[in-house]
């Protein structure tokens, strides 16, 4: 095949591909859940649940009965709170199965449309700290037998609170404290021998947005590896023994524990809907470090440096988590997220740049080439061997790469992607403002300018560009690049938009760089030849 058709084709797949993955967040958005957060103090709503699959031998002890096989689990009631802890950005209400009910996020920046305060758990899900036994009866009587407290129901952060729990042949004691940054500790006791099993919940629903965004279990286990189950793609057997974090997560928020020095032996039960639910394996008596809350880099380092690792962004985190540590850094100098991702895109273009420029300068150079190629095509147009010989003589006499047009592209691409991860998924850029009308970096642009902005600069970027299409229908596409691209763009938040307008900026101005550079080049060769 044609090297130049070749060149032609991959520029095109790569442009298709890019269609591929925006078109798809944008046409074919995650189902939104109802989020339902309203806090209620009735019983009369029920879900179905299942204890997880154990092991036949826990802990090197004897064999428990019922271990080996999934049991239905009596309803899961909603219970009347018996505490609300108040914290400056959060409150939390513990109802009398000893979980948390739910957990109200105080701060302006996570207020809904409507100017209500956010309510991260859905009330009708798995709650987290909720407890279930191996043995089926027990956990029958568990789930219908509320915990007793005999403490304030207000207390401040801080206060250790005691929950107790008096079944026929055990009794079960949880003692919580809450830290005023969302960090707490739980420890969890039975007053005779029973294998039991701790939940962080079922994945906060903070956010119904159309984004293609990452939402389920996330793991790290002993080995350090990040595993992420998202909603949907449960099998019900995955374990990890030893596990540092076990985190059910939202877009922006998450419920988890986390263990660095022992570990924690993890199972993932599918619900029905196949969504995965996070267990702690348990013996008696448990001590669990949690957090819940947003899933902010500098509160979450706080607590413990490796915790940052619970904050994912998809299958390109191996990319997007350290764009997301450049940018904590620029911004920790800048403090303005808008600004930050300004200069973050200029970093990328001034470290890409040697690679853009031979990239640009070939275009260029085929720009130029572009009457003689066709004059070999007219010439052998019966003999593609010999054609495509004369072409590749002609590239290499005159310096030219044919594949060397598509750079440029294939650079910004994965750079882009892995932005869109970070840009969507951090929740420093949520309530964050950059200049004028862009109050929250999180959201779409509220007037359209950006998106606009961004589509002209395309349009613009692209008329000074030199190119060689034959082929009308390539051409066309390009052509209509900019519309397209503005039309998707106009629902994305403003931060991505900002990042690829800027981009556009730094490449227009580089094209002006390497036209002005090739002009001189070819002035230089013209002079040489006389």
């Amino acid at each position: 095949m044609e090297q130049q058709d070749l060149n032609k084709r991959l520029l095109l797949a790569l442009v298709l591909s890019f269609f591929v993955f925006i078109g798809y967040a944008y046409f074919f958005p995650a189902t939104p859940v109802k989020n339902n957060t309203n806090q209620t103090s009735t019983s009369g709503q029920t879900t179905a649940h299942e204890t997880p699959t154990v092991d036949a031998t826990a802990n090197g002890k004897a064999p428990i009965a019922a271990q080996t096989t999934q049991h239905s689990a009596p309803v899961q009631k909603i219970g009347n709170v018996l505490v609300t802890l108040r914290a400056k950005n959060f409150n939390i209400s513990i109802d009398n199965f000893g979980r948390i009910a739910q957990m109200e996020l105080l701060e302006k920046k996570y207020h809904l449309e409507n100017g209500e305060t956010l309510k991260m758990l859905d009330i009708t899900a798995v709650k987290p700290l909720e407890i279930r036994f191996s043995d089926v009866a027990l956990n029958d009587e568990a789930f219908n037998t509320p915990y007793t407290y005999n403490g304030s129901q207000d207390v401040s952060v801080g206060d250790t609170l005691i929950f107790t729990q008096k079944l026929s042949t055990l009794t079960v004691t949880k003692k919580m404290t809450f830290n005023d940054n969302g960090q707490y500790s739980v420890n969890v006791s039975t007053s005779s021998p029973a294998q039991f099993f701790v939940t962080p919940g079922h994945r906060p629903i903070a956010d119904d947005s159309i984004y293609m965004l990452v939402r389920g279990a996330l793991v790290k286990g002993a080995d350090d590896i990040i595993t992420a189950i998202e909603d949907g793609d449960a099998e019900g057997y995955e374990k990890f023994n030893q596990a540092k974090i076990a985190s059910s997560f939202d877009r922006y928020v998450a419920s988890l524990f986390y263990d660095f020095n022992n570990g924690m032996n993890v199972s993932i039960l599918k619900e029905n809907n196949g969504d995965p639910l996070i267990f702690i394996t348990a013996q008696d008596n448990i001590d669990l470090n949690a957090y819940i809350g947003p899933k902010d880099h500098e509160v979450m380092k706080a607590i413990h440096p490796e915790l940052t690792d619970a904050i994912e962004f998809g299958w390109f985190s191996f990319l997007a988590t350290p764009f997301f540590k450049v940018l904590l850094w620029i911004n920790s100098f800048v403090g303005n997220w808008g600004w930050s991702i300004i200069i973050f895109t200029l970093l990328v273009k001034v470290v890409l740049f040697p690679l853009s420029y031979k990239g640009m300068m070939s275009m260029q150079k085929l720009k130029d080439l572009a009457p003689k190629m066709k004059d070999i095509k007219e010439k052998y147009k019966g003999d593609p061997a010999k054609m495509n010989a004369q072409m590749m003589e002609m590239y290499k006499k005159h310096g030219a790469n044919p594949m060397g047009g598509c750079l440029p592209l294939l650079l910004q691409i994965p750079v882009f992607f892995a932005l869109y991860r970070v840009l969507l998924n951090a929740v420093e850029l949520q309530g964050a403002p950059w200049i004028l009308w862009i109050e929250d970096l999180a959201i779409m642009d509220p007037y359209f300018v950006l998106p606009v902005l961004m589509g002209v600069s395309m349009w613009f970027q692209q008329h000074i560009t030199p190119n060689n299409f034959t082929d009308p229908l390539q051409e066309k596409i390009f052509k209509f690049f900019p519309i397209i691209m503005t039309v998707f763009f106009i629902y994305f938040p403003a931060g991505l938009v900002l990042y690829w307008l800027v981009n556009n900026l730094f490449t227009i101005a580089q094209q002006y760089f390497i036209n002005y550079m090739y002009a001189k080049q070819k002035e230089i060769a013209i002079a040489n030849k006389k």
